[in-house]
């Protein structure tokens, strides 16, 4: 597989409009006052980037995706569309059924934040997982501080495609990085051992005390490429969560050419790893 023969995906973008009143934030999302879909898309062809996986931000909208679902009306042919689910939702099985049914849709993501007290035995994450399973969703799960629980959830769960979101990583909005930004790495390379586990490669610039080429993460990088191996390694830039750390330019050339890879390798992390796990592509012109 050469790269010029892949496309290349972001697994993670965002894109949200200008706060108003019709569709007020019920939060902050650290980046710029908006990112619309124009605004992603131009930013994607400046370097060369082919499509992206939309996901709705949770940190804005919550459980609306109305707003991605506008961008994928006027880019669906650039985007895949990602939407996260409340488990205390009663109706969330019923929720993603219908997910699943609409254009452009290809998972759904849980957001365990730090201050959720939840656990494996939570009758809304038993939920939607097994809903990603019946509908063939791959569930990408945000786990930071919250690995024993995505571990108890893949090992109950093991029909469902699970996505560990952010390399498993706590990772920070503003600068700087986290002081031991790698401190819980041997908790995400033992969850290499569930086999419906893969892992987003995303944000990673965002880990570094160095600045571009970012390295001082390239070696821990390379333990999680061997641990999952390519094949169930998904590249990412987190944008636009990361713009305070780099830009967009920086975080598409750290993988697609400043790490050490094979052209079998780098094709399959930005991109080929991507079309197999989510079963989509983006239509690009020739």
């Amino acid at each position: 597989m050469s790269l010029s023969a892949t496309p290349i995906i972001d697994a993670q973008v965002h894109t949200y409009e200008r706060n108003h009143a019709q569709r007020p934030w019920v939060g902050h999302l650290h980046g710029p006052v908006e990112v619309t879909g124009d605004d992603m898309v131009a930013a994607m062809d400046a370097v060369g980037v082919d499509g992206a996986l939309l996901i709705s931000p949770w940190s804005l909208y919550r459980f609306d995706a109305s707003y991605a679902l506008e961008v994928y009306a006027r880019h669906g042919a650039r985007f895949g569309l990602i939407k996260p689910f409340d488990p205390a939702s009663p109706s969330v099985a019923e929720e993603i059924a219908e997910w699943a049914r609409t254009p452009g849709a290809v998972g759904a993501r849980i957001v365990l934040w730090h201050d959720h007290v939840i656990d494996a035995h939570d009758a809304g994450l038993a939920r939607i997982l097994e809903a990603g399973a019946a509908h063939d969703l791959p569930i990408n799960i945000l786990a930071w501080d919250k690995l024993d629980l995505f571990a108890a959830l893949a090992r109950a769960h093991p029909d469902t495609q699970l996505v560990l979101d952010h390399l498993g990583l706590r990772q920070n909005f503003e600068a700087p990085p986290p002081a031991q930004p790698f401190a819980a790495l041997d908790e995400v390379l033992a969850l290499a051992r569930f086999d419906n586990v893969v892992i987003k490669v995303t944000g990673a610039g965002t880990l570094s005390h160095q600045g571009y080429p970012f390295a001082d993460i390239h070696a821990p990088l390379a333990r999680i490429f061997d641990a999952y191996g390519f094949g169930r390694c998904l590249w990412g830039t987190d944008w636009t969560r990361a713009t305070a750390f780099l830009d967009y330019a920086e975080g598409v050339e750290l993988f697609r050419t400043d790490l050490k890879l094979t052209d079998s390798e780098r094709a399959a992390l930005v991109g080929g790893t991507l079309t197999r796990v989510y079963r989509w592509a983006p239509h690009v012109s020739n």
